[in-house]
């Protein structure tokens, strides 16, 4: 899978915009960014949508600024030539997708049937639009049809809404979902850019899903952890269990039984994507510490930030 491909399965959404006016581009890609998703598919719906790729793609080199419902190749060659580094298509045209592949340019075509994706399959392409997704029988029909289609991944596009939003991103065939509830046309016509803000951070933190799973808790020997868990035991009523370098007392605190990262120990936070955490904490400027990757059957389980809160560090866990 190409990089931009990549970037776009880690932000988990993409917005979908009808742009009447041009001068709302630029502060609608700003709203999206500085609430967690700098990603915006601009539809070929209105004569406003080659000016606001422009714009958008001219006021920062950080939003990845794609163009949707591209029919033609006119219509390709138009949104490229503004600045979209994707292209989507709500079907399969031949020639569309050619033409981006001579240049270069991610296309997601548009597919519904068994029988599209076939044709799609031909031109080695490796993500296609699901649309209309809900209309067409949501992901009940999505996960029936993409299973003779090995590694090939979907963006379910239309009526998907806030509640199932994390239900499709689940099905590990789908790379991200198409946000139009987000940005709707009205609201991007009125100017309503905060409650647009307040529509993308609680999509982002439903993705995320960021949850404390546990405390973690130094001790300098075997014997001081042992004395720590059996207070916590007796005071909470909790049942403990023991491991080779820490004691868990229910499944809210870890003893350690030596000196672990952090001043005073550590704080587990659960994710229900741990690579979309990591990249959405990185463009907040927090790495992580590559040496504390945990892998457990093929993927990544733990990892610890890059940094202390209040001397904890931090790791995250994937549920």
């Amino acid at each position: 899978m190409d990089a931009l491909l990549k970037q776009i399965e880690l932000f988990g959404i993409v917005p979908v915009a009808i742009i009447e006016d041009e001068k709302k581009a630029v502060p609608l890609a700003h709203t999206l960014s500085e609430n967690g998703l700098p990603v915006i598919e601009v539809t070929f719906r209105t004569k406003a949508a080659v000016r606001a790729i422009e714009q958008i793609a001219a006021d920062s080199s950080e939003m990845l600024v794609g163009a949707g419902t591209v029919l033609t190749v006119q219509d390709a060659q138009a949104a490229i030539d503004a600045g979209a580094r994707f292209i989507v298509s709500p079907g399969f045209n031949s020639k569309v997708v050619e033409y981006c592949i001579g240049k270069s340019v991610s296309v997601i075509p548009g597919v519904l049937t068994p029988t599209e994706i076939q044709y799609v399959l031909e031109y080695g392409i490796e993500v296609v639009k699901f649309f209309p997704a809900e209309a067409s029988g949501g992901l009940k029909y999505l996960k029936a049809a993409a299973v003779p289609f090995g590694n090939l991944k979907f963006i379910p596009t239309g009526g998907i809404e806030q509640s199932t939003l994390l239900s499709y991103l689940q099905f590990p065939k789908v790379l991200a979902c198409g946000g139009s509830w987000l940005i709707r046309p009205e609201m991007i016509q009125a100017g309503q850019f905060e409650n647009m803000a307040e529509l993308t951070r609680k999509a982002v933190a439903s993705i995320l899903g960021f949850e404390l799973r546990h405390i973690g808790m130094n001790l300098p020997s075997g014997d001081e952890a042992r004395n720590a868990a059996v207070q916590l035991e007796k005071m909470l009523q909790f049942s403990s269990r023991d491991t080779e370098g820490s004691i868990f007392v229910g499944t809210q605190f870890e003893v350690l039984k030596r000196k672990s990262l952090g001043a005073h120990g550590h704080l587990a936070l659960a994710t229900n994507f741990i690579e979309r955490a990591i990249a959405y904490l990185a463009r907040k400027g927090v790495s992580i510490k590559p040496e504390t990757k945990n892998i457990q059957n093929d993927r990544l389980s733990t990892v610890y930030l890059d940094l202390e809160v209040g001397g904890f560090a931090i790791h995250l866990v994937q549920v």
